[in-house]
């Protein structure tokens, strides 16, 4: 339970501090990172129950891309501010740098599992922001729709 913990925590500060490399809004680096930390413990979940990698990532972008449109419209702000830092824990960093080393090092088969890995990460993080913006647009007419119904009654 302590290791969950932790690595919320630690979601929280890499997007902090990768908010702060890239120099959004000060006013935005809470959110972002409220944003960066539910995702994170999303992703988790998916690892709890077996899921994989691939499925967490998935479903981390799509919370990302959710989450950082509601943030936008609450602070008047593009929702890239949100998404950027936020992605930081998904990106396939280890993958990537195991298959440079792994072919570097002449380990074909190693480095060739590990190339598929990151093209199956970073393929769900863009399937996870196209998902996520059907159901922004999705969640924005269902909205319309109440308001007119509500104003027809």
């Amino acid at each position: 339970m302590m290791g969950t913990i932790g690595q919320l925590v630690l979601a929280y500060i890499a997007v902090l501090g990768f908010g702060l490399i890239i120099n959004i809004p000060h006013q935005a680096l809470n959110v972002a990172g409220w944003i960066g930390t539910l995702t994170w413990g999303g992703y988790l979940i998916v690892q709890a129950f077996d899921g994989g990698v691939v499925l967490g990532s998935l479903i981390g972008s799509v919370g990302i891309g959710v989450l950082s449109s509601l943030a936008a419209r609450y602070k008047k702000m593009p929702a890239i501010i949100f998404n950027i830092p936020s992605l930081v824990s998904f990106v396939p960093g280890s993958q990537a740098y195991q298959m440079v080393r792994n072919f570097a090092l002449g380990n074909y088969r190693e480095a060739v599992s590990f190339t598929l890995q990151v093209i199956m990460i970073t393929g769900a993080i863009a399937l996870g922001f196209l998902l996520a913006e059907l159901l922004n647009r999705l969640i924005a007419f269902c909205i319309r729709q109440w308001r007119l119904h509500r104003l027809e009654s």
